[in-house]
């Protein structure tokens, strides 16, 4: 067996590959790719230019899987145990509508309104535009933040009694909002910081966390 996944390790949908393969415990071999520079050979297993792909060496080739969400339904079916999406029908269906939540709504918030602002226009050199970030903090994410304190008040998973797909893409994409230097406020989504500190603490995404940061704190003092 050999699985590689491509992709930088600051998106939060190649964060979320990798914490499958590591609540799986599936070994891997990962490789940082730039979206905003991809070598030409990238594109050509990338078809909409975007990160992660997944190659499967076990398998003839073409051997490549683009888009987070399939990855994981892939490994899902390769790897089942333990499992990652909810056996029944509808808690199955609420898992894949919190993925998809937090892939779309949660993305196109934090990503460009927040995370691109601090973070990714450093590395290209340019100003981040603070009013910008004051609008994704103030109309945007609230209401984001609202239904997610909603649906895991009094709970540790977001589907049952076990760690869902929903809880990784979820946490995920909340990594993205504390590298920009955002912290949730504690007394308006008290439910949702407890949440989010318990997910981020799993060895599965702490990792990758931790690995993170001593990039961006590099990156920072250079």
């Amino acid at each position: 067996m050999a699985l590689t996944v491509y992709g930088s390790s600051l998106s939060p949908f190649v964060r979320k590959v990798r914490a499958v393969l590591a609540e799986k415990g599936i070994a891997y071999e990962h490789q940082q790719i730039n979206p905003f520079a991809p070598p030409d050979w990238f594109l050509a297993i990338s078809p909409l230019k975007r990160i992660p792909v997944l190659r499967d060496t076990d398998e003839p080739e073409p051997n490549t899987l683009p888009d987070s969400s399939v990855i994981c339904a892939y490994l899902e079916a390769k790897y089942p145990q333990p499992a990652l999406y909810p056996a029944t029908p509808f808690a199955r269906a609420r898992a894949l509508w919190f993925e998809e939540y937090a892939d779309t709504q949660m993305m196109q918030s934090i990503g460009p309104g927040l995370f691109f602002e601090r973070i990714v226009k450093k590395f290209m050199g340019r100003e981040c535009d603070e009013s910008v970030v004051a609008v994704t903090l103030s109309e945007k994410l609230p209401a984001i933040f609202d239904y997610l304190e909603d649906n895991v008040r009094g709970r540790e998973f977001l589907i049952g009694d076990s760690l869902s797909v929903a809880d990784i893409a979820v946490a995920c994409m909340l990594v993205n909002f504390e590298h920009a230097r955002e912290t949730l406020d504690t007394k308006r989504w008290p439910e949702l910081a407890r949440y989010a500190a318990a997910m981020h603490a799993r060895p599965s995404i702490k990792s990758s966390i931790d690995e993170e940061r001593r990039f961006l704190e590099r990156q920072r003092a250079a």
